[in-house]
């Protein structure tokens, strides 16, 4: 599975990078033919409260699984996004089983 993370007009410290790549690391669990998951870290205007924005797009064969979320820090945001993620993971697994 391939992890691409891009923060948009800012560059992510590496330790944002490193908390990024092992939560999406554990999405492995779930579903075993991910081929790339897409991670976008972006600072939304003005500078309030719940103005990180972080969009997570997984690649599957045939399907695509996007979840976009607003917080105050980009770990909290990576964190609400992953049981988003999992559920319709969950979903395509059972489409998948149907077949």
């Amino acid at each position: 599975m391939e992890i691409e993370v891009k923060s948009i007009k800012f560059d992510a410290t590496d330790k944002l990078q490193e908390f990024i790549q092992k939560k999406v690391s554990k999405l492995d669990k779930f579903c075993d033919n991910i081929r790339k998951v897409e991670v976008s870290l972006k600072v939304v205007k003005p500078a309030t409260a719940q103005n990180k924005e972080v969009s997570v797009t997984v690649k599957l064969p045939g399907e695509e699984i996007f979840v976009e979320k607003l917080s105050d820090t980009f770990e909290e945001a990576i964190t609400q996004s992953m049981p988003a993620i999992e559920r319709q993971l969950a979903k395509y697994k059972e489409k998948l089983s149907q077949k």
